[in-house]
């Protein structure tokens, strides 16, 4: 077995792994319940595909614009006054949405910007919070821990998303922003009661371009790292934009309600966690690399059966199967980065991680561009397909993280 009762607990035992723990679930909560209730407002409000798609590309245009440079300054930073920053600024962005929908103000660029901040915070949680983890469980026992931390992220999108229809419908914006400023409030008070993180004991820090620079390298040296990114790009272009027309499709195709369209994209979340448990349960070390590749393929063929299927319960079964594959996704991305990175390197290359992460915004245009002008459904399986296409494509430059 992969994770065995003894792992699960010698984990939780450790106080700050259950700390880190807590800042990720509330941020994973918060996360999906934001999105889905951003979406079915603006999908009412606009009736525009297009724009629901920039707001979830918002939220991951900071990686690619920060990532690295987030990565790189995260090995000089206190990552504990990191994590404390970045919460702050996500209270107060969720906050100030929740005001401005309680006195009837809000606007759909209110919406846009608040999604550009939290994408920030996003964008420095992968090198700052996932490097605190590593730090606090050590090497042997990453692969664990990230099948905790994204089992949890997969939970979070099942409850998430429910959550924000329900909310949306019965209470209002308002009522869903609240909500989410009170649920930061936990994950803030175990940030707060983390230790303070050591930083480097370089003499001569050198410059954030140079320290770029030099994980680049490292990157193009190492076949399994490169191998690992480039899935990671394709994934992030051609994949993970689906998830924007959930309530398009959920709506238009599936003739849904706030409610409905919130329990629909629940069912990623269900299959993902359900995913989760099979990988603890069943993937050990040697099934890592094809359980990545396999998770991203299962994931593309199941997006486009979710786009053509014309009926919910269906539709929920295929975005079950869509969790399942993500989960063997999200799972091993950061276990085989981590792993296979000298510790060094380790806060730069996760940071480069959310630079591939944040090339989806490119699939994010792309897609609402070809929603506006096929459909959501048309537009989604296309997507997904291409997404195929350009796995075959390049499979000279992922072969060898699977040993092929």
């Amino acid at each position: 077995m992969a994770l065995t009762e003894t792992h699960w607990r010698s984990l939780f035992q450790e106080r700050d792994f259950r700390r880190l723990w807590m800042v990720g679930l509330s941020i994973f909560v918060v996360r999906w319940l934001e999105m889905l209730a951003v979406g079915v407002f603006a999908y009412n409000a606009t009736g525009s595909a297009f724009i629901v798609a920039m707001l979830t590309m918002l939220r991951l245009l900071p990686m690619g614009l920060f990532g690295a440079f987030l990565g790189a300054a995260a090995e000089r930073m206190d990552l504990r006054r990191v994590q404390i920053l970045i919460l702050v600024m996500q209270i107060l962005a969720s906050t100030v949405i929740a005001l401005l929908a309680l006195l009837d103000l809000i606007a759909v660029w209110h919406l846009a910007v608040a999604s550009f901040i939290n994408g920030i915070g996003w964008a420095a949680d992968n090198p700052v919070r996932r490097a605190m983890i590593g730090a606090v469980v050590g090497p042997s026992r990453m692969g664990a821990a990230m099948s905790i931390d994204v089992g949890t992220s997969n939970a979070s999108r099942m409850l998430g998303p429910t959550l924000g229809g329900v909310l949306l419908a019965l209470l209002g914006l308002d009522g869903t922003f609240v909500l989410a400023t009170l649920l930061y409030l936990p994950a803030l008070i175990a940030a707060i009661l983390l230790p303070q993180t050591a930083r480097s004991t370089a003499s001569q820090p050198a410059p954030v371009l140079a320290r770029i620079a030099e994980v680049l390298a490292a990157v193009r040296a190492d076949k399994r790292l490169s191998g690992t990114l480039m899935i990671t790009l394709i994934y992030n272009l051609f994949g993970w934009p689906f998830t924007s027309m959930i309530p398009v499709i959920g709506k238009d195709q599936l003739a849904l309600g706030p409610e409905g369209v919130g329990i629909l994209a629940s069912m990623d979340g269900v299959g993902a966690l359900l995913g989760a448990v099979l990988i603890t349960l069943f993937i050990g070390p040697a099934l890592y690399r094809r359980c990545y590749l396999g998770g991203v393929t299962l994931y593309m063929v199941m997006v486009i059966a979710f786009a053509m299927i014309p009926n919910p319960w269906l539709a929920g079964l295929a975005l079950i199967l869509v969790g399942i594959g993500g989960s063997g996704f999200g799972i091993m991305q950061p276990t085989l980065i981590y792993l296979a990175t000298p510790v060094e390197l380790r806060s730069r290359v996760l940071g480069l991680l959310s630079v591939c992460i944040g090339m989806g915004p490119i699939g994010f245009v792309g897609l609402g561009i070809a929603a506006e002008l096929l459909g959501a459904p048309i537009a989604t399986a296309l997507m997904a397909a291409c997404g195929l296409v350009a796995l075959a494509v390049t499979h000279r430059y992922w072969k060898h993280i699977s040993g092929g």
